[in-house]
């Protein structure tokens, strides 16, 4: 393998794996609006050979510093070969005119599998806030990993950054707790230009528990922001967090770990990124 084929391979791949990822995630909110159950479509889409069962699984966005800049890697690429066509594709604009490297603004610059990777986690955030009867003011939200992914203590681009701020910014009392990430990054990614200016106002708003039962004691929604394994309802007691939780007690599984009908049957309110609201109702139009 050549160097420009060697390169050009890892940016594919991870440009490919993005695109997998924002498709399924798109398809997840249709699953939401109509009744269906992405598990369920994964599944059987994954069963195809043409497509395989990997990168299937939708959640609330991918993080980590590869998919993203990979992306924007092929587009810079592409443009500085005089390839418009093909940086069009990949970042998806929307061609107002003949290409002009001195006149950028002759496209409308989108970023689809981007934007759609943000959507996903504004999509969400909206969901809580909505569940909770539209206000988050002095509610206390218990936040379920701050990772990107499980099995590591990387942050960068982690969808728990992005609903803390949409917290925040509802006024709301936000705990968090992760097995791996320090205390002292969490502060830094908190911390940011953009996210929280003020350092004194943030620790009144939000303390980084020891544990996931601390970090839910007199929470009234707890949300599964990373998959980690000890948050499984398998791994942690979800009667002994309901007991301490203020009524009724919600929580939200941004990725798909959870047994829903487990939790019900406990007591919590359980909402599920890709499956209906509990208070879904299925659209005569589509009976």
């Amino acid at each position: 393998m050549n160097l420009w084929s060697s390169e050009l391979s890892k940016l594919a791949a991870n440009a490919l794996l993005a695109q997998r990822i924002s498709s399924i995630n798109a398809l997840s909110a249709i699953c939401e609006a109509t009744g269906a159950d992405i598990d369920e479509v994964s599944y059987a889409c994954g069963l195809d050979t043409r497509i395989g069962r990997k990168f299937l699984k939708a959640s609330v966005g991918f993080g980590g510093s590869c998919f993203q800049k990979d992306i924007l890697n092929l587009v810079y690429l592409s443009e500085s070969l005089h390839l418009p066509e093909v940086a069009a594709y990949w970042r998806q604009v929307k061609h107002l005119g003949p290409f002009n490297v001195s006149n950028p603004s002759r496209f409308n610059f989108r970023k689809q599998v981007v934007e759609m990777n943000e959507h996903q986690k504004r999509r969400f955030a909206n969901r809580v806030i909505s569940c909770l009867f539209n206000t988050l003011t002095g509610k206390k939200i218990a936040i379920f990993g701050f990772a990107f992914k499980k099995d590591t203590g990387d942050t960068r681009e982690s969808a728990a950054i992005t609903f803390v701020k949409y917290f925040l910014q509802e006024k709301a009392l936000v705990s968090i707790y992760d097995p791996k990430v320090e205390e002292s990054q969490i502060w830094m990614d908190l911390t940011e230009p953009g996210i929280v200016d003020e350092t004194a106002q943030l620790q009144k708003q939000v303390s980084i528990a020891t544990d996931p039962y601390k970090a839910a004691k007199g929470a009234d929604a707890v949300v599964i922001c990373t998959e980690w394994n000890e948050f499984r309802d398998t791994s942690l007691d979800y009667e002994r967090i309901y007991t301490r939780m203020n009524q009724p007690a919600f929580i939200f599984d941004g990725r798909l770990i959870l047994n829903a009908k487990r939790l019900e049957a406990m007591g919590f309110r359980v909402e599920t990124i890709g499956r209906p609201k509990s208070t879904f109702v299925q659209s005569k139009d589509f009976e």
